[in-house]
């Protein structure tokens, strides 16, 4: 398998607009269920992980059952901001390939919240208990150096749900049996209006990883959230085309160099976390 983990943005839409997400520019849309059924032999020969994430919440889309059935023979992970979990609960317990569930606790950055607070972070940790033992989970609290106000209230909050002792594991800190909190420093996402990183710069795109866009724009790692680098599209290209062609061949190229050959790249700062 050449790839850690293929990100499949089976939709861009999101049912929150929150400060942390920098949204995306490219028009708003789903991956249908046979499109999505059409990609997966295309991935098969690369990866066993499918993570249902790039831009956009994956428990909005109506299909979602449809595509864990579909994606039988990999191991998929969900990334969310939780809002959702209640109602999809059973659905999502009962997929025997959903390996992970990744749940963002930064819905109070949203200014469209639908729920109170305390209700919302019940709902997440309702979710935990009830995935205990069967499948991995995740909270994740990626704001340490930036908007941190809440952060106290989770913690007190999740405590309730899962009381201390809490263990330091390499993978995170568990909370519970197969659920984890995971901190995060808050970082800037790509932007091409953003000034250029300096020094020598690496990544994993291309090497552990790569990107699918919902419209099958096929992108070098999941921090591409608006598309700036389109390497080919597989809808109408095969993977290995699209891997072996000269942009794609120079990204991975420079960054065995440590160098950035693309502009967006440039102005990544996950690049200096890898020197």
């Amino acid at each position: 398998m050449r790839f850690r983990k293929v990100y499949v943005e089976i939709s861009n839409l999101c049912n929150l607009k929150c400060a942390f997400c920098p949204g995306t520019k490219r028009s708003p849309g789903r991956m249908t269920a046979e499109r999505f059924s059409r990609l997966l032999p295309k991935l098969k020969p690369y990866t066993q992980y499918l993570y249902f994430h790039l831009m956009g919440e994956p428990l909005c889309h109506p299909e979602l059952k449809a595509f864990l059935e579909l994606a039988k023979d990999f191991k998929v992970i969900l990334t969310t901001n939780g809002t959702l979990l209640a109602r999809q609960q059973e659905m999502l317990l009962s997929a025997p390939n959903l390996h992970k569930i990744n749940i963002s606790l930064h819905a109070f950055e949203a200014n469209d919240l639908a729920v109170p607070f305390e209700t919302y972070l019940a709902d997440c940790f309702r979710f935990g208990q009830a995935a205990a033992g069967n499948k991995l989970t995740v909270y994740r609290l990626w704001n340490q150096g930036g908007q941190d106000a809440h952060n106290r209230e989770i913690l007190d909050t999740m405590e309730r749900y899962f009381p201390k002792p809490w263990v330091t594991e390499r993978q995170g800190t568990r909370i519970g049996e197969r659920v984890y909190l995971e901190y995060g420093e808050k970082f800037d996402w790509p932007d091409l209006q953003a000034q250029e990183v300096s020094g020598s710069l690496f990544c994993y795109g291309l090497r552990d990883q790569l990107g699918v866009l919902w419209d099958g724009t096929v992108v070098p790692c999941c921090l591409d959230h608006d598309g700036d680098i389109p390497l080919g599209n597989l809808f109408e290209q095969e993977m290995e085309e699209i891997l072996n062609s000269p942009q794609a061949k120079a990204i991975y190229d420079g960054f065995s160099r440590k160098e950035a050959v693309e502009p967006l790249c440039r102005r990544c700062g996950y690049t200096r976390r890898f020197q």
